[in-house]
């Protein structure tokens, strides 16, 4: 099927959607609108760039008449024309054949962002705490809402474990490259002879999933209370605030204590894990993202890497689309916009490629 037959389709169940939000038999059902407004609103981008395909293939089909018509004068302001309406042709044509390309169903999905300090000891420790403040700055530039789930801090300005939701618009579509192992070469604060470490993070994205798609069994949960550690409050180690959740059949665990209330702390957790559950089910249904996840996360060893900040050299490299920028001062205080869309273009490109094989 060619590129005008394949939109042409979609552009027929656009317009049966639009019939549909009009239907008054449908605008007493929210459920459904909702579902409707946001079906049309994905294909939206789509039959946009469509009508701009169609009218410059029109334009193109005009200009040609013109040239054939034995008028010199307009045949000579045509034919200059053509030149460029034949460039915005083919420009259209790679746009539509990225709109084309299967979405991801969890891109428009908030996240879960663990973050771990992996090889370096206190240095990967203060590194993952840098890590987590980029990552903050970043979420604020874009209106993001953050919540910490569970932390485990080292009391010098670094994490051994950070855990947080955030929430936004299309959130997980920006973020999931980001899963994978940081590495940060750099002269530490303890370093007396001005050597440059190397130390590494680990970072997780997992997309926040609904309690329909995850199906938990409660007789599957050991679920414990224990007070909460960390730096003083009436609350703490007084009340029995902090969750700790067991999933018996996978031996997951997962805990939350940033909240004073027992019952925020179990819904924190749960969220938590359901998400880790539905990672777990999209590895068993798709080889090729268990393999690919395998590669980016492991166990957070420093040679196990998808990105290398360089402190001395000012230099941050992401090793798996070959990116280099000389703003490392700015990317780690949240100016992440070029790496994100850089890596996005790339995943296209490859998405595309792997697409035109199989045609």
């Amino acid at each position: 099927m060619d590129l005008f037959s394949k939109i042409s389709k979609i552009k027929e169940k656009y317009d049966r959607i639009t019939e549909q939000l009009s239907d008054p038999q449908n605008l007493n059902n929210n459920e459904k609108l909702i579902q409707l407004s946001r079906e049309r609103s994905d294909l939206t981008p789509l039959i946009e760039s469509f009508a701009r395909y169609t009218k410059v293939l029109n334009d193109i089909a005009g200009n040609k008449e013109l040239i054939d018509s034995g008028d010199k004068d307009f045949a000579e302001i045509a034919q200059a024309e053509l030149a460029s309406l034949n460039e915005q042709k083919e420009k259209l044509e790679e746009e539509l054949k990225i709109l084309l390309l299967p979405k991801d169903p969890n891109d428009s999905n908030d996240v879960i962002m663990e973050i771990r300090a992996g090889t370096g000891g206190d240095e990967a420790a203060l590194f993952a705490g840098d890590l987590f403040r980029m990552y903050s700055r970043y979420f604020e530039t874009r209106g993001w809402r953050t919540e910490i789930i569970d932390v485990s801090d080292t009391g010098i300005g670094g994490y051994k474990e950070i855990v947080m939701s955030v929430a936004g618009e299309n959130v997980y579509a920006d973020l999931k490259f980001e899963s994978g192992v940081h590495r940060v070469q750099r002269v530490p604060a303890t370093e007396a002879n001005g050597r440059v470490h190397t130390s590494a993070a680990s970072v997780a994205v997992l997309p926040e999933v609904e309690e329909v798609q995850v199906d938990i069994n409660p007789a599957d949960l050991k679920i414990d209370v224990y007070r909460s550690g960390g730096a003083g409050g009436q609350n703490v180690n007084k009340v029995e605030t902090a969750i700790r959740i067991t999933h018996l059949p996978t031996g997951l665990v997962v805990q939350c204590q940033d909240e004073r209330s027992q019952l925020k702390n179990r819904q924190k957790a749960m969220k938590v894990l359901r998400a880790r559950l539905y990672e777990a089910k999209m590895k068993e249904q798709n080889s090729e993202i268990a393999a690919q996840r395998k590669l980016m996360v492991r166990s957070g060893d420093r040679s196990d890497k998808i990105r290398t900040y360089n402190f001395p050299q000012n230099r941050i490299t992401d090793h798996r689309i070959g990116l280099t920028l000389y703003n490392l001062a700015g990317v780690i205080n949240g100016d992440l916009n070029e790496m994100i869309e850089q890596l996005k273009i790339a995943d296209r490109a490859e998405r595309l490629r792997m697409d035109l094989e199989l045609v």
